[in-house]
Order: structure tokens, then C-alpha cells, then sequence
């Protein structure tokens, strides 16, 4: 399995790197891209380096890099997800606006009609981003803001992120065991 992952300016950086980090122990191929204000995030809200992060991927792309081969629709791949998703990345990707490889490779998802998750974070939400997620969502693309599940009874951070981060990993139908489900033993 082959999953292209990016992580954006947008807060909430650790769901890219914790899905890294799973999709590394799955030993499924990554191909990343982090746009430069997603490095800075990286450092502002984790402990990681974003040597570190471009180390959990198997292979590392650069966000200016238009001839990568995640640029291509031959460059087969089950899924692409961008964690954390930022409300330019998503005008950019529901407008066509493929102005860097993250545009570009999640426009390729779309023409080639496979699976793309936008874990878009931003809040309150505007109309312009509401349209946006709209126009995404009837094209197919699974929109995923990082809303926490307070019913698995999260004990840390830690929890909340790997939740979400399975919830993800359902939607690239790869079996996980990161969190309860509802309805079983002891959750409800």
C-alpha cells in the first residue's frame, strides 16, 4: 500500500506526524510533503524536529518540487491525506489552484478519482470555507475536521490524537486497533 501524506500551516500538526508514525509501523509506503509554514507548526506545537518527521516517511518531497511523482496521475497510490489542512490549501484544492506540489498532488487525487481526506482545521468556520468543504465533498473528498470523541473516555492529548488518527486509517481501509468503538466492552 501507498499513502501520500502532507501536513500544512493549519494547527493540529501532530495528527500528520502520529499518522506517519502508524502508517510506518503498518509498514505502508509514504510519500510526505510539508509546506513551509507546516515546518514552522511542527515547531511551534511539537516536540519533533522536522528532521524527525521527514524521517517517519518513506520517501520526502519538497513542497516546491512540481516534477515529483506524486505530481503524476501514473503515480499510483491508495490515498492522500492532508493533516492538518489549512483553509489555503483547501481554496487552492477546490479551485484548481495547483500552485505546489500539495495543490498539485491532491488535484491528481481528484482527476484520478482516488481517495482524498482534508483534515481541515480552522474555527469558527466562514462561508467561503463551508462552500469550499461543500464543493470538496461533492466531488468525493472525505472531510474530516479533528472533532475529539469524548465517548472512548481519552485519559491524555496522546488519546485524542490516536482516535482521530484511526478514524483516518478507517477511511484508507486499514484495519487499526488505535482506539475503542463504540459499542465495545466497557465503552458504553
Amino acid at each position: 500500500m501507498r499513502v501520500v501524506v502532507a501536513i500544512t500551516g493549519a494547527t493540529g500538526a501532530i495528527y500528520g506526524i502520529r499518522l506517519l508514525e502508524v502508517l510506518r509501523e503498518a509498514q505502508v509506503e509514504t510519500h510526505l510533503v510539508i509546506s513551509a509554514w507546516g515546518q514552522r507548526t511542527i515547531e511551534l506545537e511539537t516536540p519533533y524536529s522536522v528532521e524527525r518527521v521527514k524521517g517517519l516517511a518513506s520517501h520526502c518531497h519538497e513542497e516546491g518540487n512540481q516534477a515529483a511523482p506524486i505530481s503524476s496521475g501514473s503515480f499510483r497510490h491508495q490515498g492522500m491525506v492532508v493533516a492538518p489542512c489549512s483553509m489555503k490549501t483547501l481554496a487552492a484544492v477546490a479551485n484548481g489552484y495547483a500552485s505546489n506540489l500539495i495543490h498539485r498532488a491532491a488535484d491528481v487525487a481528484l482527476k484520478e478519482h482516488r481517495k482524498l481526506i482534508l483534515v481541515v482545521r480552522e474555527t469558527p468556520l466562514s462561508v467561503v470555507h463551508l462552500e469550499n468543504m461543500l464543493k470538496m465533498a461533492r466531488l468525493g473528498v472525505v472531510i474530516m475536521p479533528p472533532v475529539p470523541a469524548y465517548y472512548t473516555r481519552p485519559q491524555n492529548l496522546a488519546e485524542l490524537a490516536d482516535q482521530f488518527v484511526g478514524r483516518v486509517l478507517d477511511q484508507l481501509g486499514l484495519e487499526n486497533d488505535l482506539y475503542r468503538r463504540w459499542g465495545e466492552p466497557g465503552l458504553n
